[in-house]
């Protein structure tokens, strides 16, 4: 596929301009997301600073700069949202409360809003929205929770000072799978599911936690089976929706006016279903792994199964739900794919950045070792490619063409991280 604009193909046909090197910038502790005002401003990194208590902000020019860096007590859960008008929010503890921090390109804070909170509470994650926050809430973990009861989750909406429109408590209720199942003397030695039981501890989703399309919340938590619920809220009012059955953990996505993509994987499941904002599925997929849609609909996954040897494959799901065939994929950390404008999809696994044209051939376009700890890819202006892994950023200039237009990954969550498609 030919680029535009001056630029190589991805097959680097002889005459077309060489690609310049990746670059790396260090970063002072385990990196966890970057985000970008737009494809061609400052780029923060949001890491751990010397351990998991202490959050540290860096912000990058696109030609590897270090600009500024800011830290922040840390709370082991480190989020980080751009606005779109040049400045950033994440959230930190300060003594019994939570609070989020608006952050300008210079480094200061120029807004701090405090969401009221009970002592012991954390902030899980939050979203911005155009006239305040939705946060979803969870049980502080280690130093941070104290000596007082152990809060049970919640979801709350508040306006842009920080007051509070709505909360509504999460009960995740008992959870089970038929891929759970257990053996001993109460079930004659044979193996059997294992019963429902009460989880002990509830926290955020691992993937994609909070996701909001049109008047919609899905706020996901599970326990530490990894079994979980998406909740559906009413943006405006926070009256439940909608609970998904319980589920092993999987990728997610705002499946524009449909409503969301949410999959399974772990304990037998290799699924992704599409739900209304009702709740009701609709379609299930016989695949699962991280998601991104293109302009016209048609959802990439970058397949993820807990499998050796690996036996995943890059698909493509149309909005018809026919499944296509691609690439077989080695190895199985992966960095969540970004799609351009012309279809191409890109994303880093198996210690290599790639491209995965519409035709679904394969392009390699770095080589850069990881061990899995990854952000989300970006696609930047001229094609650059900035993502995390381990405790660096890396830019890699590349032939891709600008950022598709779409619900999910490739407009505000992309490149701002925030997870919230306010037009469908």
């Amino acid at each position: 596929m030919a680029g535009t604009g001056g630029r190589v193909t991805l097959d680097g046909q002889a005459g077309c301009t060489p690609m310049n090197a990746p670059l790396r910038v260090a970063l002072p502790g385990q990196a966890w997301n970057v985000v970008a005002d737009d494809p061609a401003g400052l780029l923060f990194a949001i890491s751990y600073g010397s351990n998991p208590m202490e959050t540290v902000l860096t912000a990058v020019s696109q030609t590897g700069h270090v600009e500024w860096q800011r830290s922040f007590p840390g709370t082991g859960r480190p989020w980080a949202r751009a606005t779109g008008r040049g400045t950033v929010w994440v959230s930190r503890p300060e003594s019994t409360w939570r609070v989020l921090d608006e952050v300008d390109v210079n480094g200061r804070t120029i807004k701090t809003v405090i969401p009221p909170s009970q002592p012991g509470e954390d902030i899980g994650t939050f979203a911005l929205l155009p006239d305040g926050f939705c946060v979803m809430w969870t049980a502080a973990r280690g130093p941070l929770r104290g000596k007082g009861p152990r809060r049970e989750p919640r979801v709350s909406r508040h306006r842009e000072d920080g007051t509070l429109i709505w909360s509504t408590p999460i009960h995740l209720g008992d959870v089970s799978h038929p891929g759970i199942v257990e053996i001993g003397e109460d079930s004659g030695w044979q193996v059997r599911q294992k019963p429902a039981w009460a989880p002990r501890e509830v926290t955020v989703a691992h993937h994609e936690p909070l996701m909001i399309a049109g008047e919609c919340v899905a706020a996901s938590f599970e326990d530490r089976s990894g079994l979980g619920r998406t909740f559906l809220l009413d943006l405006r009012t926070g009256k439940t929706a909608a609970t998904t059955a319980p589920a092993p953990g999987g990728h997610k996505a705002i499946d524009g006016d449909r409503g969301f993509l949410i999959g399974a994987q772990g304990y037998g499941a290799f699924e992704t279903a599409r739900v209304t904002t009702l709740g009701t599925r609709v379609a299930t997929c016989p695949s699962h792994g991280t998601l991104a849609i293109g302009a016209d609909g048609v959802v990439s996954i970058v397949e993820m199964e807990n499998y050796r040897p690996s036996r995943s494959r890059f698909q493509r799901l149309a909005p018809d739900d026919t499944l296509t065939n691609g690439p077989a994929l080695p190895g199985y950390y992966t960095a969540p794919a970004a799609v351009d404008q012309e279809g191409t999809t890109v994303y880093w696994r198996d210690d290599q950045l790639t491209a995965i044209d519409p035709g679904l051939k394969a392009h390699p376009l770095a080589e850069l070792p990881g061990t899995g700890i990854t952000s989300r890819v970006l696609i930047l202006d001229n094609g650059t490619v900035a993502l995390t892994l381990d405790k660096d950023l890396h830019l890699i200039p590349t032939p891709l063409a600008p950022l598709a237009a779409s619900t999910w990954p490739c407009a505000d969550h992309n490149l701002q991280g925030n997870p919230v498609a306010q037009t469908l």
